[in-house]
Formats: structure tokens, sequence, C-alpha cells
């Protein structure tokens, strides 16, 4: 039994088979996993699936880590609920991706996958009933388990329940497009936590809005946003006829020191070296950190890029774009189209401005760590620039470890827009023009200022890192329910 349990699609180990059948266990990263390192692995849990055939294995064989209970999903039941709902309709949904006049389309097909999306929720709201000890706090993450806290809190009503949503929420319009009784599953699922956060106000709010366009949710109506600091978070109060749901923010940050200590490595000095001869001398560089994401709008910025050098000629094999841009989801056709569209537009550029001596974009799809982090060493601009993100730690991460500053050209549709928007070029993601006027500002800009502008930006980057912000939510949900 544990008194602090997290729940996750992905979990913090993994399992692969090696060629003599035995399994090896490879331990993640991320904020999950740095904040819960720093309560005791004795009183917690962490629920996931088993994702691959290695995992499957293990739990057959009864091999896991401590502290961690992988869940046998059924292979066919996960994947109409992990593709089939949560990446091809809450994320579409979330990050305003449809393309309206064909998709989406709710018909049987849906009907039997939501099914399924219900099933591996009801499988891990049964897995912490069963495993949580009376009282305790149970933090659920994404939009992977958005029916998790109803589902738990029918079970086990004793529990604090919360859940963290780290993408977008969909706008009010958006979210009508789900069929009512599927949208009112989703919010009234949601409203099951005791505690709601989101990583800015902006996705909190719409997620209100949202949350009572019918009549049958209508009955949880918003009452007074304070505004009331708590712990350096705002928050704001959600009740409903039964209990009350408060709403809170809390925008991850980046942990400076182990971010650096990674970064300053003797594997990425000599990848970066690599990289300086690639880029040759004397040339600033753009730098992009992305999967191959559709809400990561990496072809407008490559048409940005392009746009610069055909309106600036000024910056022809003065600069080099460094796209990283690493496959992502590529079971499913739409993702394999847009990363084969972006090797395309790369090559295009090349073929359109390249010379004997100079390549305008040197583009990468391999997931490189190592050469993400050389990339955020030498940049001198920083392009991040969504149509729709949860946070986007690449904009928060690069500033903390570039080498001599870089100016950050940021989309106002990136969660840390919020925060990081004072000291950033800010841009319209689908702005072409604008995106390329803002590179060229960037480019331009000072080395002083941009030094200026870049210890800003790294001081806020950092203001909420991962052990402190996991701590934080731990800390609300233990709060006294009836207090402030």
């Amino acid at each position: 039994m544990a008194s602090v349990l997290v729940a996750s699609n992905r979990g913090p180990v993994s399992y692969v088979r090696r060629d003599d059948g035995t399994l090896d266990a490879r331990r993640g990263g991320g904020g999950l996993v740095s904040g819960l390192s720093a309560i005791s692995a004795e009183d917690s849990l962490w629920v996931c699936a088993a994702l691959g055939e290695g995992d499957r294995e293990a739990v057959r064989q009864g091999v896991g880590e401590p502290g961690v209970r992988m869940l046998d999903i059924d292979p066919a039941v996960y994947a109409d609920a992990y593709n089939g709902i949560a990446n091809s309709v809450l994320w579409f949904l979330h990050h305003h991706l449809y393309d309206v006049p064909r998709e989406p389309v709710f018909d049987a097909e849906f009907r039997l996958r939501w099914e399924a999306y219900r099933a591996y929720n009801r499988a891990f709201a049964e897995a912490l009933a069963e495993a949580a000890d009376e009282g305790a706090c149970v933090l659920v993450q994404d939009y992977h388990l958005a029916l998790v806290p109803g589902q738990l809190r029918e079970l086990r009503p004793d529990l604090r329940i919360g859940h963290f949503t780290h993408t977008p929420w969909a706008s009010t319009d958006y979210l009508r497009m789900l069929p009512q009784d599927v949208r009112e599953e989703l919010v009234w699922g949601m409203l099951g936590a005791d505690e709601l956060w989101f990583h800015t106000w902006s996705w909190a709010f719409a997620f209100m809005n949202g949350a009572h366009i019918d009549s049958a949710v209508g009955a949880a109506q918003p009452l007074s946003p304070t505004g009331t600091p708590w712990r350096g978070v705002d928050h704001m109060h959600w009740g409903g006829p039964k209990r009350t749901t408060r709403v809170r923010t809390f925008p991850l940050g980046v942990d400076a020191e182990d971010l650096r200590a990674l970064a300053y490595r003797p594997e990425v000095d000599e990848r970066l070296a690599r990289l300086r001869e690639e880029v040759g001398p004397g040339r600033r560089t753009i730098a992009r950190v992305d999967r191959t994401e559709l809400s990561k709008n990496i072809l407008r910025g490559l048409l940005a890029y392009r746009e610069l050098l055909t309106a600036r000629p000024e910056w022809r094999g003065r600069v080099v774009h460094l796209a990283s841009a690493y496959p992502s989801r590529q079971d499913l056709e739409a993702y394999r189209s847009y990363t084969a569209a972006v090797r395309e537009l790369a090559d295009r550029i090349n073929e359109e401005f390249g010379t004997a001596d100079w390549q305008p974009v040197l583009v990468s799809v391999q997931d490189d760590f190592t050469r993400s982090l050389a990339v955020y060493r030498m940049a001198d601009v920083a392009l991040v620039n969504p149509v729709r993100d949860g946070m986007n730690l690449v904009a928060k991460e690069i500033p903390v470890v570039s080498e001599a500053g870089c100016a950050l050209v940021l989309s106002e549709g990136a969660g840390a827009y919020e925060e990081l928007r004072e000291d950033a070029l800010t841009v319209n993601p689908y702005d072409v023009s604008a995106t390329a006027q803002a590179l060229h500002e960037a480019l331009s800009m000072p080395a002083a200022e941009r030094a200026e502008r870049t210890e800003r930006l790294a001081a806020a980057a950092t203001a909420l890192p991962p052990q402190r912000w996991f701590l934080e939510q731990l800390a609300a949900l233990r709060e006294d329910p009836d207090g402030e």
C-alpha cells in the first residue's frame, strides 16, 4: 500500500529483451521522474502501462522496479485507447489540429475506441484503488487518463486526487466537436479530482469555459477567481453540486544544475566541435529542437527561414539553421507524411540557396539527445513557434545552456509564452512573414542585449524546477480542502 501514487501512460522504466532472452531495464528521465525522487520510495507507487513486449514480459515474469507497477493491458485495447483516442482525438482537439472540412468523424468505429479508452482508464483506476492507503494522494498525469479521477472517486471517495494536464485544453468551439455524451463524460471525469492542474491560466480558463457549455455540466459554475498567491501560484475555486474541484497552475520549469551538467559532458563537447565544423567559422546559428509533431509548426518555421534568406539576402552564407526534428508517432500516417514534408522542405531550401561552402539547413531527423544539447549550447537564436503547446520546455532549456546567449523567437501559442514573453521576440505562429522578420531582428540583436535577455529568460525558466513543481502539487493536494 502507498500514501503517494502517480499514474501515467509511460512509466519511469522500460524493459528491452536482450539477445540472450534476459530483460534489460532502462530508466527514463523528465520532470515526473525527477519530482518523484523527492519523496520516499517506500511510501510511493508509480502505476503505468506496459508499453512494449519487453514490458509485458517483465509483468509476466514478475520482474519490476521497486515502487513501480506496470499494467499489462490487452494490446488491442491499448492501441485503440492510446492511438485511436488519446493521440488521434484528444491530442488533435486540445492542439486544434483538425482539418475541419474532413475531420473529425465520430462514427461507430469511434464509439468502439472510446469504449477502449474508458476500459484503459478503468484499469488504472482499479489498480490505484487497490494500492492506495486510506486518504492517500494520487497524482494522475495527462490526457491519456482524463477519466481516471471520476472513476477513482467512485471506487475510493476517501482519496485526495489531482490531475495534471500537460497539453493545452481545447477551446469551447473545439470541445463542442465531441459528441455531447462523450464531452460530458470527459469533463466529469476530470471533475472527479480534488485539484486540476495546468501549465498556464490560458489552458485552465479554457477548461473552465468548456466545462459548463451543456446543461448537464452546467451545474458546475465557477466561483470567485481570488487571484490570491498560493506559494507563488494563483488559484481559483470551481464548485459543483456535491463537491469542489480547485483549478490551479503549476508552470513546469527546468533544473538548471542538472541540465548544465548534462550539456557540458565530454561527449557533448565532441559533438559541438563537429557541429562547429559543419556550420563553418563566423556563421550565426538559428536553432530548433522538436519532435516532428504536427503542433510544433516546423514547416512554417522552415518557410520563415526561407523568407528570411529571400527578403534579407545579406544573411545568405552568414547563418545556418540547425533543425533537430526527430520523428514522432510514426505509426500514424499523418505524422509520417509530416516528417517527410520537413525533410523535403529542408532539401528544397538547401537546393535553392546552398553554395559549395554553405549549407543553409542542417537537419537531423534522429532522436539524438547529445546533438540537441550541442545545438542548445551553440544557439545564437532559438526558434520555438508551435501552433499550440502545453508548455514547451525547449524554450526554457536553450537559454539555460546557451554559451554566448541566445535571442528567443517564441510563438504566442506556446504555454511558455506567459512566462517568457517579456524577453522574447513573440510571433503569431501562422504569420510566416512576421516570423522571418523576428528572425532578422534576433540575428541583428546586439550581443549585450542578447546576453541580458538570456539571463532573464534563464531565471524565469528555472523558477519552478521539477522537484519543487511536483512537491508543490503534492502540498496542494494535502492542503485542507476547506482552507485557502
